[in-house]
């Protein structure tokens, strides 16, 4: 069922209001990946190697370790087709300003200073600071 011409302008406006609240977000939601057909072909053969150790391994009675073994190519192969492929480009941490540092993801560091703000401090001063910056 088609929209009418009243739910397409709002839906435009949601849009609108969406790309200029969070620019990074709309582009996100934009975006279609595509995977290379390199990964499904691959995926395909190692599916069908799994599947022939599997019925290897059930088919004689000492391997039954073959049979696990193909189960787990298989699988493999499976979250190979349909995970998301990394992505080239910086690699570190985001800051706050866009910029990006080398430091390690999960690195936090040794000590906490005492003036320290607590997490929901800082994302509440984030979301004035957006709010501020859209002209609310």
């Amino acid at each position: 069922m088609p929209l009418s011409e009243y739910e397409q302008r709002v839906l435009e406006q949601m849009e609108r209001q969406l790309t200029s609240d969070d620019p990074r977000l709309a582009n996100t939601l934009t975006q279609r990946g595509r995977r290379p057909i390199g990964r499904f072909v691959i995926s395909g053969v190692g599916v069908a190697a799994g599947l022939l150790l599997l019925v290897l391994g059930a088919a004689s009675d000492g391997l039954v370790w073959l049979g696990v073994v193909g189960f787990v190519v298989m699988f493999a192969a499976v979250t190979f087709a349909f995970a998301a492929p990394r992505r080239s480009g910086p690699q570190g941490v985001v800051r706050a300003d866009g910029s990006v540092s080398t430091g390690a993801p999960g690195a936090r560091p040794a000590k906490k200073r005492a003036g320290q703000q607590g997490f929901m401090a800082r994302f509440e001063e984030r979301w004035e600071r957006r709010r501020g910056e859209s002209g609310r």
